[in-house]
């Protein structure tokens, strides 16, 4: 069974072809989004990179945004993608295409990956966070995404850490890649992305930047250990493949954790960017039944 699997984000669209018996993915590329252009354009790029292909029995879609994956909707996206927000992924696709599409959030998605194929394989229970230009989280129990009531559990880059300041009071204002750039790139302006910045870590102030931010990433870290108790959490993203971040977190970890909960182990995602597919891959093997089926579940 083949099934051609997207992930759209605001900068990118990766693609693939997974492969279920052989357990490949295949036919990797990355398409700009265009996203500032608004939900419909993004929908068009995302067709015509599925009509590359043929010979698909199905469609898997991981996508920025809150997503309605029973219905494949978007229930809510920001200002990422505009006009992105009640999009009839599923429809539009299914429309175009005549085979059965299924649809969840990005990090869901990913942490399916992982939890099939990566760092969460045989764990069962772990959180899965992804760091970009916002912060993405999952829970995963029992080997399955919890979603919540409405499809939405996981928010972690809107959890409230840093309450004194009224003009960014969410985690992500203070620990995702983009902030980490940014301020780094405020010291020197010509570091414009995540591997600039280790690439310059030799700068006291730049090692400095970067340290202040692992500090706010652990504090995020540290509530959602005491909430959840997890003993697994794998932490994603592209800025997450540098080499200083998680034994930086590892060494500083309990030092915000209370004793008797810092058992926790801090993992690196192991499937790195292509997580979503591979996640969306292995959903719509799962629930795959046949041409004009309904998916039972999804992410």
């Amino acid at each position: 069974m083949k099934i051609a699997v997207l992930d759209i984000g605001g900068t990118a669209i990766k693609s693939g072809i997974f492969e279920s018996i052989t357990g490949r993915l295949t036919n990797k590329a990355e398409t700009p989004s265009e996203s500032q252009q608004g939900g419909a354009r993004i929908m068009e790029i995302a067709q015509s990179i599925v009509a590359r292909h043929s010979g698909f029995d199905a469609i898997g879609i991981s996508t920025s945004g809150q997503v309605d994956s029973e219905q494949g909707i978007i229930r809510y996206a920001g200002d990422t993608i505009p006009d992105y927000t009640g999009t009839e992924v599923r429809r539009i696709f299914n429309e175009k295409f005549g085979v059965p599409v299924f649809v969840g959030n990005d990090v869901n998605a990913a942490a399916t990956g992982e939890a099939a194929f990566g760092a969460g394989k045989g764990k069962g229970d772990f959180l899965c966070l992804t760091y970009g230009t916002g912060v993405g989280g999952a829970i995963v129990h029992d080997g399955k995404v919890f979603t919540g009531s409405s499809f939405s559990a996981g928010e972690f880059g809107v959890m409230v850490t840093h309450a004194h300041n009224p003009k960014s009071i969410y985690y992500q204002d203070h620990a995702s890649a983009s902030v980490l750039v940014q301020r780094a790139h405020a010291i020197m302006p010509q570091i414009t992305n995540g591997k600039q910045v280790f690439e310059n870590l030799t700068n006291p102030k730049i090692k400095s930047a970067v340290d202040s931010w692992i500090g706010d990433i652990l504090c995020g870290l540290a509530s959602l250990i005491h909430v959840f108790n997890p003993s697994l959490m794998v932490l994603g993203g592209g800025i997450m493949q540098a080499e200083y971040i998680i034994p930086a977190i590892r060494a500083r970890l309990n030092d915000y954790v209370v004793p008797g909960m810092q058992d926790v182990i801090i993992a690196p995602a192991e499937l790195g960017n292509d997580a979503g597919l591979w996640g969306m891959g292995h959903i719509a093997s799962q629930n795959y039944s046949g041409l004009n089926s309904k998916p039972s579940c999804m992410l």
